[in-house]
C-alpha cells in the first residue's frame, strides 16, 4: 500500500494545495472584509468567506455546494497534520512550543500533544491521503506493520472512523479471548501427596487450584 498509496497521495495534494492554501488564506486574512471562495473544478465563485462566516449564492448547484464541502473538509483534516508537523519543528528547536503553540491556536495542551504525538507515529511518507487524521489516530498506539495493515483495509473497504476503531477493537477482543482461554490439566498423583498439597494450601489459606498456581508460578 504504502508506495502506491503515497503517489496517490502526492498526485492528490499537488491537484489541491494550491486551492488549499487559498482558502487558508482567505480565512486568516479576513478582516478587511470578505473573500471570494473558488471551487477546484471551475472558475465560478463558490461563496465568500470570512473569519466567522461562510456567505453562498442562493443559486448555489448540489455539484458545487458538495465539491465546496469536500474541500472544507479537506483542508480542516489537513490542518491537523499541519499544526502536529509545526509542533514537532518547534519540539526540535523551542523548549517552550506547547506555550507558544496554546497562545497562537487556542488549542488546549492535550489536543496539542496529540496532534504532535500522531504526526510522530506517521511520517509524511506514512500518511494515507484518502484516510482522515482522526483514522490514523485510531491506529498511532500500534505497531508500523499493524498500522499499515488497518489503515490498507480502512482505506480499501472506505472505512469511516467509528468502524475502523469497531474493527481494531473487535480485534483486540478477539485475541485477548484467545490468550485468556481454559486449558485442562489432567495429572496424575498419589494420594498421599494429593493429601500434603491440601494440606498446604489450607495453611496457606488458599484453594488446592490457587495454591498449586502460585507454587508453579514461582518455580518458573
Amino acid at each position: 500500500m504504502r508506495q502506491g498509496g503515497t503517489d496517490r497521495k502526492h498526485r492528490d495534494e499537488k491537484g489541491h494545495f494550491a486551492l488549499e492554501m487559498a482558502v487558508m488564506h482567505n480565512a486568516m486574512t479576513a478582516g478587511d472584509g470578505a473573500r471570494v471562495l473558488s471551487g477546484g473544478g471551475g472558475p465560478e465563485a463558490l461563496g465568500e468567506v470570512e473569519r466567522t462566516s461562510l456567505r453562498l449564492p442562493r443559486d448555489m448547484t448540489i455539484a458545487a455546494w458538495q465539491r465546496l464541502g469536500e474541500r472544507i473538509a479537506g483542508l480542516s483534516d489537513s490542518s491537523a497534520w499541519w499544526i502536529g508537523d509545526w509542533l514537532v519543528f518547534g519540539q526540535e528547536r523551542f523548549p517552550d512550543r506547547y506555550k507558544r503553540a496554546m497562545a497562537e491556536t487556542t488549542l488546549d495542551y492535550q489536543t496539542l500533544r496529540n496532534y504532535a504525538w500522531v504526526a510522530r507515529r506517521f511520517v509524511p511518507d506514512r500518511r494515507c491521503a484518502g484516510l482522515t487524521f482522526q483514522h490514523h489516530m485510531e491506529v498511532a498506539a500500534l505497531t508500523e506493520e499493524e498500522q499499515d495493515h488497518w489503515l490498507d483495509f480502512a482505506s480499501r473497504l472506505s472505512w469511516s472512523r467509528n468502524e475502523l476503531r469497531k474493527q481494531v477493537r473487535a480485534s483486540r477482543e478477539s485475541a485477548d479471548e484467545k490468550d485468556e482461554s481454559e486449558v485442562r490439566l489432567s495429572v496424575r498423583i498419589a494420594q498421599d501427596r494429593l493429601d500434603r498439597w491440601e494440606a498446604a494450601a489450607r495453611k496457606s489459606s488458599t484453594t488446592l487450584t490457587e495454591w498449586m498456581g502460585a507454587v508453579l508460578d514461582r518455580a518458573v
